[in-house]
């Protein structure tokens, strides 16, 4: 019997001691590799195009590697019982490691979206095995620590994607940063058999959700189209069919047999659908990040390199901060640092957003940077103790491991409804710059209230599974 303390009291230097080490860089690894990729190509891609053409097909390239990479997040749970933790990995670096490739050598915008979409399929499983995994190949007590060591991984792609890919750019080599981030994948690859086991006896293969996925990817595809749209009548009416097409799944998977989220998020009494709708909530601000070097350069008039920070800085404050808070293993702290998590999101992207003006002065700029570091540890100090309270809303093993990596699902999913969102956004306030940032931030901010409202529908997500024992401390039931 193991307390619920136990579940976060190990320490960083048992996960990343010799023991776990191996462990650890492969997790991180994926992720890492997946998240540099998303930031890498952003600062590539102007390059790029002016190298192959097809600058009318650019903004398809989001578009397609995040539909790719929803679809392939959804069969993390399925790979894993089918496969296991070492096979499954090579199945995701497969793909992406060749779609990488594909980017290299693309002579036109058309190969580069190919590229783009293998990615896609390779990046979206290895971003949810980075979390999926945790529980099968690490001992319990460490869960926090490596689902925030996982995590932070994007804070780094943040920095790093960015950074790496504008430099390559300066010296128009892009081509050459798609190779080494190939390379990268391949010594991954390499290490995997040796420190991942092979099995995941825990782990049930299941059919594919056919409809599910369907009705998920046409949902998300529309909101990817609404983004580009204009006229309010075309915006009104992809809104409504997203809806409705999102209401159609949401209807499906409450009586299908084989479903993309696990049984139990639909289930009355557990708190896991309000767990998935607070890290949707969380996961939906770092949207801002796409937006924020832009106004920089328009109201502030910042140079390029210099508004990128800004772009960075909510990154920055989340990945920071959850290595703190993963030290926090007090149930009752843990349940407050849930709630507390999207207020401060929202305080933080409402001062940003309430200070957007034409002609901003240093002092103005520092006070958005700050605005977005405080937004970003809003979403460090819950996102790893909401993680972990997914994989504990069910003591069956392949369950818990299911909802664990419908986290991904549900997290990815939300970067692509967000994203399309402002968009929208910005539609909205156009052509002011200003009107355009307000409402976007503001927007984002009033998102983060709500998820305060589901992070104490889910605050007792602990609490089935423990009791008081003899001496009064929680142990698991």
């Amino acid at each position: 019997m193991s307390t619920v303390a136990d579940r976060s009291s190990g320490t960083w230097r048992d996960l990343l001691g010799p023991g776990h080490i191996g462990t650890s860089v492969v997790l991180a690894g994926g992720v890492g590799l997946h998240a540099t990729n998303v930031f890498l190509t952003t600062s590539l891609l102007p390059t790029a195009i002016d190298d192959i053409g097809g600058e009318r097909l650019y903004a398809w390239s989001s578009s397609v590697f995040m539909i790719a990479s929803v679809i392939s997040s959804m069969l993390v749970s399925r790979l894993l019982g089918g496969r296991g933790p070492a096979q499954a990995y090579l199945v995701a670096l497969v793909p992406f490691v060749v779609g990488t490739v594909v980017c290299a050598v693309s002579p036109t915008m058309v190969a580069l979206l190919c590229g783009r979409a293998l990615q896609g399929v390779g990046g979206g499983i290895l971003a949810g095995l980075g979390y999926a995994v945790v529980q099968a190949v690490l001992p319990e007590n460490l869960w926090a620590k490596a689902t925030a060591m996982v995590s932070a991984m994007w804070g780094f792609g943040t920095l790093a994607g960015p950074a790496v890919g504008g430099l390559f750019a300066q010296f128009d080599a892009w081509r050459l940063a798609f190779v080494t981030l190939a390379v990268l994948g391949v010594v991954v690859a390499a290490l995997v058999p040796r420190v991942l086991p092979r099995r995941d006896r825990s782990a049930v293969a299941e059919p594919m959700p056919v409809v599910s996925l369907a009705l998920l990817t046409a949902t998300t595809a529309v909101i990817s189209v609404a983004s580009l749209l204009t006229r309010p009548w075309q915006l009104a009416g992809a809104g409504l069919l997203a809806a409705l097409l999102l209401a159609g799944f949401v209807a499906w998977e409450r009586r299908a047999d084989t479903r993309v989220l696990p049984a139990t998020t639909y289930s009355a009494a557990s708190p896991l659908k309000w767990l998935y709708l607070t890290i949707a909530i969380l996961a939906a601000g770092t949207a801002t990040e796409a937006f924020t070097p832009l106004f920089g350069q328009r109201l502030a008039g910042l140079e390029p390199v210099v508004a990128g920070f800004l772009g960075a800085a909510v990154s920055l404050g989340w990945s920071a901060t959850m290595v703190f808070s993963a030290n926090a293993s007090d149930p009752g702290t843990v349940r407050r640092l849930r709630v507390l998590g999207p207020a401060v999101l929202a305080a933080g992207l409402a001062v940003t957003g309430l200070t957007q003006w034409d002609g901003a002065g240093p002092v103005t700029v520092a006070v958005w940077f700050g605005g977005l570091v405080v937004a970003g540890a809003g979403i460090g100090i819950a996102f790893p103790h909401l993680i972990v309270a997914t994989m504990g809303v069910s003591d069956d093993p392949a369950e818990a491991g299911k909802a664990s990596a419908g986290a991904n699902t549900v997290e990815l999913i939300a970067l692509s409804f967000s994203s399309a969102l402002g968009g929208v956004l910005m539609n909205l306030g156009a052509p002011s710059t200003t009107r355009s940032a307000q409402l976007l931030l503001l927007g984002f901010a009033i998102i983060a209230v709500l998820g305060c409202l589901t992070a104490r529908n889910a605050r007792d997500a602990d609490e089935p599974r423990t009791q008081p024992d003899a001496g009064g401390h929680l142990v698991a039931s």
